[in-house]
């Protein structure tokens, strides 16, 4: 019996994330992936030591990066500098390299909450009744304030992104494998982000997604586009996660669950061979 490919699993199962619960995402997804793959878990903290052993490493729901900074970048230089395979690759240009990509999109013209980083840009952003401040290697809200226009001027500009607050109607969030759209959730009460449904996308909102999948350039892995339905109607990037995008796969029906596992189970098949 030929060998199967090997994968080193990166999830952090005692994450404590707010409405949600990563390690059931990450257990049922190991044990469908098992069907095709040899398999083990492992903490972010101990990939950089284990992943010799495997064919490729998949990072998925380790948590925000913060929480083990100093390992994250071991594992990424080590990774690089022995051809190890990552999955999502490590090129990847939205969150996965920080917030800077919401000031390359802003600049660009590109449909994108607007962002500025210094005090002389401020200018440019549209008038809102507060501001969002976040640092640039954020996650998960973690850093994330409100504040009044007049407090902008004496915040310390260089790791942090700001934004005006838009009184979105709702966030809604599209999913990707490689270039192949999965599903649509969204989350109809703004105060209870976490609690999403399922969203039938129009043609101009995946379209609308498209654009940033495109952007990105990530030949292989799993892709989230955060979006907020703006007051005018239009969408506007929220976030680009392409990172360890958490899936919301026990809200989608189990056919489209089964779909995405396919589709993911092919794309990484196609990344080892390539």
């Amino acid at each position: 019996m030929p060998a199967r490919p090997s994968l080193l699993y990166v999830t952090d199962l005692a994450y404590p994330a707010r409405g949600r619960r990563y390690c059931d995402e990450d257990i049922d997804l190991t044990a469908r992936l098992r069907e095709s793959f040899d398999l083990a878990l492992c903490h972010p903290r101990d990939t950089t030591a284990l992943m010799d052993a495997f064919d490729a490493v998949v990072v998925r729901n380790s948590g925000p990066v913060l929480g083990h900074q100093e390992e994250y970048d071991a594992f990424r230089a080590q990774a690089l500098a022995r051809g190890i395979r990552v999955y999502n690759p490590l090129h990847g240009r939205g969150d996965m390299a920080g917030k800077r990509y919401l000031l390359d999109l802003t600049a660009a013209g590109h449909p994108v909450i607007p962002t500025a980083d210094r005090p002389e840009d401020l200018h440019r952003l549209p008038e809102a009744a507060a501001y969002a401040v976040k640092p640039k290697a954020g996650a998960d809200s973690i850093g994330l304030r409100f504040v009044p226009y007049e407090e902008l001027a004496g915040l310390t500009y260089g790791e942090l992104l700001v934004q005006p607050r838009v009184d979105f109607r709702y966030e809604v969030s599209f999913y990707f494998v490689d270039d192949l759209f999965q599903y649509a959730l969204y989350a109809p009460d703004p105060e209870r982000r976490w609690v999403l449904e399922p969203y039938e996308p129009t043609g101009d909102d995946l379209a609308f997604a498209r654009r940033f999948i495109d952007w990105n350039t990530l030949d292989h892995g799993i892709q989230r586009v955060d979006a907020c339905r703006a007051p005018g109607g239009e969408l506007l990037l929220v976030e680009l996660e392409d990172l360890n995008p958490y899936l919301s796969l026990d809200r989608v029906p189990e056919k489209t669950r089964d779909r995405f596992v396919a589709d993911l189970t092919d794309s990484l098949h196609r990344f080892l061979a390539a």
